[in-house]
């Protein structure tokens, strides 16, 4: 199974970490990363990913977003004839044995006749909180997984086939809700998004920190600038409609988070009123779809 994954890392001024990240993933798999026209200050450490041998760098030299790299990623997955395409973010932490796990799990359901379009890690910690999905439980013969609604793109591996047929991910999105939106598409197209209850990622959003409001799961505080809110919000309300014919639970926990999540961020954040003109044009800027 391990031949049958690519992995594709999209990154944008990445830190020295991404390297340590990198020699992790390709013990496993080849790696492609994708740079989304980074200054030449990050010229260093991108020289130093392409040493790193069965790792290929590709530099982009305008910014277009997460989607596109990860569509990069998505293409040269086909080309190597891989059944499953595994996306991490560069602030990612996984443990040695993540892609063994995850992959092999891919492998069983697939065996077991579960249309099998995206299997995320289940446990995602952040700022010293842990985000969980929520979902059906399921045990196949000893594997428990979740089927949930969607899951973040990073440690994610997604089915190459099924991704290809829905157009890949939405490169109009830019960087926000792109995971949710390719989840949504595959959900439409009778795939099955899960996650593994025990699996588990760390992974730097941002600056957040985690906050409590009320009986609220941990809302993360991300320090997003005015103009990433405006995006963030937009993104969700294109896809609100779609998601609510789906499943109208989910698209109202959805919007619930979203509110949550922007009006602490307004509350506990420098530049208040900034940000609240930016959550204001994304309330009124014609959505992306």
């Amino acid at each position: 199974m391990p031949g049958d994954v690519y992995c594709v890392v999209p990154t944008f001024a990445p830190e020295s970490a991404v390297v340590d990240l990198l020699r992790v993933l390709v013990a496993a798999c080849p790696v492609l990363v994708v740079d989304d026209a980074s200054p030449c200050t990050s010229d260093p450490v991108l020289r130093r990913t392409e040493d790193i041998p069965n790792v290929r760098v590709i530099r982009h030299l305008t910014n277009a977003g997460i989607g596109r790299g990860l569509n990069d990623g998505l293409t040269a997955a086909r080309e190597a004839g891989c059944s499953w395409l595994l996306t991490v973010d560069q602030d990612t932490e996984v443990s040695t044995d993540y892609i063994p796990t995850i992959t092999e799990a891919a492998r069983l359901l697939d065996l077991s006749g579960v249309p099998l379009g995206a299997l995320g890690a289940g446990a995602i910690n952040i700022a010293g909180a842990t985000m969980r999905y929520p979902g059906r439980t399921l045990d196949y013969g000893g594997l428990v997984f979740s089927i949930t609604e969607e899951v973040i793109q990073s440690g994610t591996i997604w089915n190459v086939e099924a991704m290809t047929s829905i157009g890949g991910f939405n490169e109009a999105f830019g960087m926000d809700a792109v995971d949710a939106h390719a989840c949504l598409r595959l959900r439409e197209h009778g795939q099955v998004v899960a996650a593994l209850p025990d699996l588990a990622i760390d992974h730097r959003l941002g600056s957040a920190q985690s906050v409590n409001v009320g009986r609220e799961r941990p809302v993360f505080v991300t320090g997003h600038s005015p103009e990433r809110r405006a995006t963030m919000i937009r993104n969700r309300l294109a896809l609100f409609p779609d998601e609510f014919r789906q499943s109208p639970r989910h698209a109202l926990r959805t919007l619930r988070r979203v509110l949550v999540n922007q009006t602490a961020g307004l509350m506990l954040e420098g530049d208040g009123w900034a940000k609240v003109r930016g959550s204001m044009r994304g309330l009124t800027k014609r959505p992306n779809r």
